[in-house]
């Protein structure tokens, strides 16, 4: 059930009231405010909160339109109407969120939009892949195979992403231990140290390393919270530029060239571009409306002005595997394959087999990546532990040689 705000004429006193109902659509909330005696002027969906934990809570996942797609895709394939379809949808999907979304969705089928328009008008949830392949189901009169090809690539899209993510956080979790460890050290170990010798006469001066790390360790006691807001206004203005045009196109370059991710997120593109050009290929999507929508999901700035280019050259006829044979941006294989699917009339087929290669090499990179990374993270785990240890020992070793004790 959803909940619906809605405005309403009252026919025997003319007055308008607003009030609240619960029903599975816009026409089951419209029928049940007749039923009260009312003329419904105006039907909305009820927010579900717009607290940051209510919002994470209601996030829309990617795992909720795999359902969803996969759902569609069998009750319209076993002859159910669409409005019907999604009204089934809609009473099994968990995710409020979502069913709100699903809700205005039908309501708009129900008022005669097509499906795809319906699912345009919430981007944020539907790109432009998902729409335009819906798009040309409906066309075709094969949404449920759409459908059903739209899950398997959303499945395998976000495959892909979890495993690059999941290569990174390894040794985000281990820089974040070491930074734990070096604080407490730098503000419980080191401190002991200048209390010792300032409690010895003729100890002289502590060491100049041990004095620059002592300069530390009292500046994280006591002005630490002007650390955490150093460290915020910097993850601030980061974040935010990170989101310009500019800051953008350098971290989409650093993810194309940096060593050794480039390779790694080159091969990730190129799999994405493969795959999401192989479903819509197999929807009976134009190539140029194809180029168009796989420029906005490869998500890189710059792969996005190569595509864009070859799109502007296949316009002038020539071959698509030509026109990004010479673009830095693309590995070579994708146009080898592209030009063995031009010439035997294969390039669905051709671009299934590059996506499924480069997925298999972005998987075999996270693995040796993964491999180098445990080694390095002790090595500076090792020297990080050493220069504590140093900054220790070095005025205790001094001491003795002074025979102070």
């Amino acid at each position: 059930m959803i909940n619906y705000k809605f405005t309403a004429r009252n026919p025997q006193t003319g007055e308008k009231i607003q009030s609240q109902v619960q029903a599975d659509s816009v026409s089951s909330a419209s029928s049940l405010i007749k039923q009260q005696g009312f003329v419904p002027i105006d039907i909305k969906v009820m927010s579900e909160g717009s607290s940051p934990l209510s919002k994470f809570k209601s996030r829309i996942k990617t795992k909720d339109k795999v359902i969803f797609s996969r759902q569609m895709s069998t009750l319209i394939a076993a002859g159910l109407p669409l409005v019907q379809s999604l009204r089934n949808v809609l009473n099994q999907t968990q995710n409020k969120a979502f069913k709100i979304v699903i809700s205005k969705i039908v309501a708009d089928v129900e008022s005669g939009k097509a499906f795809s328009e319906a699912l345009s008008k919430h981007p944020k949830v539907f790109d432009n892949v998902f729409v335009n392949l819906v798009a040309a189901g409906e066309v075709s009169g094969t949404l449920d195979a759409s459908l059903e090809r739209l899950s398997d690539q959303q499945e395998k899209d976000a495959e892909i992403v979890s495993k690059v993510k999941g290569a990174m956080i390894y040794p985000l979790i281990v820089m974040l231990v070491m930074i734990a460890v070096v604080i407490f050290m730098l503000v419980t170990v080191l401190p002991q140290v200048e209390i010792l010798y300032d409690g010895l006469s003729g100890a002289g001066e502590l060491p100049i390393f041990t004095r620059v790390l002592l300069s530390i360790s009292k500046f994280i006691i006591n002005f630490w919270y002007i650390a955490l807001i150093v460290i915020g206004i910097l993850a601030f203005i980061t974040s935010r530029w990170m989101n310009t045009i500019g800051g953008k196109s350098i971290m989409d370059r650093a993810k194309l060239k940096m060593p050794p991710i480039g390779s790694l997120f080159t091969k990730l593109y190129m799999a994405r571009f493969a795959r999401t050009g192989t479903t819509m290929v197999a929807s009976g999507v134009p190539l140029l409306k194809m180029l168009e929508v796989v420029a906005e999901a490869v998500n890189n700035v710059h792969l996005k002005k190569s595509i864009m280019s070859a799109a502007e050259k296949v316009k002038g006829g020539k071959a698509l595997s030509d026109s990004i044979k010479d673009d830095d941006n693309f590995l070579p294989l994708v146009s080898d394959m592209l030009h063995i699917g031009e010439e035997s009339g294969q390039v669905e087929s051709m671009l299934e087999k590059t996506a499924t290669y480069y997925e298999k090499e972005v998987d075999n990179q996270i693995k040796a990546i993964s491999t180098i990374i445990e080694p390095v993270m002790m090595v500076l785990l090792g020297v990080t532990a050493l220069i504590i240890v140093a900054a220790v020992l070095m005025p205790i070793y001094g001491l003795a040689g002074q025979n102070v004790f």
